[in-house]
């Protein structure tokens, strides 16, 4: 039975990636920040972890923990838990972005940089990071998130290459919309974070607060996080997985549209769907 741990479980896509390998009959160790989190993960049968990925020293002990349950074995690692900080980059502070990395990046970095060693004895395993169509384009007021995933995707772009010689292999999911409370939680940070009123963009935060507020899919083509499950387990289990994994049609289509169109263009174009989901 393969060990993998997942970060980010309390709901959405780190959820249903727990319940799916568990029922594929990996041994999975799900995490959360929040106590509770981990307590209901427990009352459903999951071995957990509690894991604040913007804390150092939690991630650290997590890790320990880790090591002493499964013997220092383990197959893979899921980076999922994130958030979305929204707003327009003039309108956060740098402390605010720091703590968007804190959690987005460094989180990740330290744990990768913790397990690897766990994984080099075995000379096997996966790293799998939940990247998003943001790690490749860019959309207003989405400017720390965005940072944060083009982060991630040369992180993984790079450790991919210096893991070359091994047979752990690196890869990125990038799952575009997909059901989830990331709204929810985005509005959250965006009411917290950033003075509304005295911003030159207040107008145009009136348009992204009603669809961040909106109920059910926001954006076409929005999927089910069992969609991102589907790929998590490809990258899992192929013997020669990919380096990426689109997930949505946007997603797909995004990644062919930066490679061949004009900068120019493409700007126009996500200029437009800004405009248009803003309204």
């Amino acid at each position: 039975m393969r060990n993998v741990l997942i970060t980010g479980c309390s709901s959405g896509i780190g959820y249903c990636v727990a319940k799916g390998l568990r029922e594929r009959g990996y041994q999975v160790f799900a995490s959360a920040r929040k106590q509770t989190d981990v307590e209901r993960l427990e009352s459903e049968g999951f071995k957990t972890l509690q894991l604040d990925l913007a804390d150092p020293e939690s991630v650290q002990d997590a890790v320990y923990e880790l090591m002493l349950r499964t013997n220092s074995e383990l197959y893979a690692v899921f980076h999922n838990g994130a958030y979305g900080q929204a707003g327009a980059l003039e309108d956060l502070s740098r402390e605010v972005l720091e703590q968007q990395f804190a959690t987005n990046v460094f989180g990740w970095h330290q744990l990768t940089t913790m397990l690897l060693p766990i994984l080099r004895q075995r000379n096997e395993g996966r790293i799998i990071y939940n990247s998003s169509l943001l790690g490749y384009v860019a959309l207003p007021f989405r400017g720390a998130y965005n940072a944060s995933k083009y982060a991630i995707e040369g992180m993984a772009d790079t450790l991919r290459l210096e893991l070359a010689d091994t047979d752990i292999k690196v890869c990125l999911i990038e799952p575009g919309p997909i059901e989830s409370r990331f709204r929810a939680n985005a509005l959250k940070t965006l009411k917290d974070h950033v003075s509304i009123d005295q911003s030159v963009h207040r107008l145009k935060y009136q348009g992204a607060i009603k669809r961040l507020e909106k109920l059910g899919p926001a954006a076409p083509f929005t999927l089910p996080p069992e969609a991102v499950l589907a790929k998590v387990i490809l990258a899992l289990e192929s013997p020669s997985p990919k380096a990426r994994y689109p997930v949505t049609i946007p997603a797909h289509l995004f990644w062919t549209l930066r490679r061949i169109l004009p900068t120019g263009w493409l700007d126009k174009i996500l200029l437009k769907i800004s405009s248009k989901e803003n309204q």
